[in-house]
């Protein structure tokens, strides 16, 4: 919930004009839960964000389930959780129908704006938020720099081709931000190279958050 209403409110409040369209998608565990009729957790948290904000929604997870269940659609035909061919066909199909729908109708005057509702679901949702450089935690153990992926263990995907990341070459080396807010995020990159981050907020107890997972053996993402 906090997620979605902080994207849907805060695109809205840049660009009041600004029509959206949700889609979603589906894993097995979400596709089990549709099989036996059950809404998935994030797609309930999701949909009682949308309706208050009358965003649209296509129900691809849905409509995938209810297909498999007729037996004109196998997952594997679909392409799973990142869809192949015939998955995208089927979504892109359904988005197009929304959108003839919609464009069927008479256009009448200019676009108008989309009402904002004047109570938000959630306090804590993350219409307030915005990104922080990391060059401002840079120090002399921490750099903001694109890393030497050439002497890293692993692959990489493309999206951080180029970018630069906030390193540390050794461990228990310190660095700080400076925020004012709620709650801070961190953005982190896992993979073969990963560590275990220790993090203390407002000088309270420091935990540990393990950024090595299952996944991070060969590649970083």
């Amino acid at each position: 919930v906090r997620g979605m209403e902080g994207i849907i409110r805060q695109a809205r409040s840049a660009q009041p004009k600004m029509d959206i369209v949700v889609t979603y998608f589906v894993n097995p565990g979400m596709l089990k839960d549709l099989q036996s009729g059950t809404m998935p957790v994030p797609m309930a948290a999701h949909e009682a964000v949308l309706k208050k904000y009358a965003i649209s929604t296509i129900f691809l997870a849905r409509e995938v389930a209810d297909r498999i269940e007729q037996g004109t659609l196998t997952w594997k035909k679909f392409g799973g959780t990142h869809p192949g061919p015939a998955g995208n066909a089927i979504a892109a199909e359904m988005i197009g129908n929304l959108l003839q729908g919609a464009w069927s109708k008479p256009a009448g005057q200019a676009a108008k704006d989309h009402p904002m509702p004047g109570a938000v679901i959630d306090q804590g949702s993350y219409f307030n938020g915005v990104f922080l450089s990391p060059a401002g935690s840079e120090n002399a153990d921490w750099k903001w720099q694109v890393p030497n992926w050439k002497e890293i263990s692993g692959g990489f995907r493309g999206t951080f081709a180029g970018m630069k990341l906030l390193c540390a070459e050794f461990p228990e080396r310190e660095t700080s931000v400076q925020f004012k807010g709620r709650a801070l995020g961190a953005y982190v990159l896992a993979g073969p190279d990963a560590g275990i981050v220790e993090v203390s907020m407002n000088g309270g107890p420091w935990k540990k958050v393990d950024l090595y997972h299952r996944h991070s053996r060969g590649l970083h993402y």
